[in-house]
């Protein structure tokens, strides 16, 4: 089975980190969407890795669709050079936005609000809200003890293998859309569609 992605929400850090590679994998990620036609939405600024990811994206020739609430628009932080900008009223819209414009979700180095919409998105497809694929471009090791931790939840008993096996995880951007393309939903929630219709 394939995944038909048009458009990936990439979610990633307002701050560009401390090492270059974390640039320069954002770049790089944009670049291999784009060489397949495959458009960028995410959170709409133009700082950190957010913005070079955008720019990346826009000088590839890629379409990029940028959302971003009204009280960090006014602050100034919104990339005014993006295909799309959609500005909207709270976190909640961004992320309901972000999703409904998305085909995948890739997550790059970034902080808590990273974290936070990474969790949400892979929480939903463990529920069977969505069937996106959840990738992660774990850039110089950045998370891999998050993933330490992940596993020790499933060693402990608070998370199924199959849910911990939906994350794709890959350090070339390349390898990551393949197996994004590649991805097929597990079937450990199948019950939940059934309890839907």
């Amino acid at each position: 089975m394939s995944v038909e992605i048009s458009n990936i929400c990439v979610f990633c850090g307002s701050s560009p980190g401390f090492r270059q590679e974390y640039i320069d994998s954002a770049r790089a990620l944009a670049t291999a969407m784009a060489a397949r036609g495959i458009g960028l939405v995410y959170g709409g600024g133009h700082v950190g890795l957010m913005g070079a990811v955008a720019d990346a994206s826009l000088s590839a020739g890629a379409s990029v669709v940028g959302i971003i609430p009204e009280a960090l628009m006014n602050r100034e932080l919104g990339h005014k050079g993006l295909t799309e900008l959609h500005v909207v009223g709270s976190m909640h819209e961004r992320k309901a936005m972000m999703a409904d414009r998305s085909d995948a979700f890739v997550t790059l180095p970034g902080g808590p609000g990273t974290m936070e919409e990474m969790f949400e998105a892979w929480t939903w497809a463990q529920l069977g809200y969505h069937h996106k694929p959840v990738g992660f471009l774990n850039t110089a090791g950045f998370y891999d003890r998050l993933f330490e931790f992940i596993d020790f939840q499933v060693a402990e008993g608070f998370m199924k293998q199959p849910h911990r096996d939906m994350l794709i995880v890959e350090n070339d951007p390349d390898t990551l859309l393949d197996r994004l393309a590649g991805y097929e939903p597990p079937r450990v929630h199948k019950w939940i569609e059934r309890e839907q219709t």
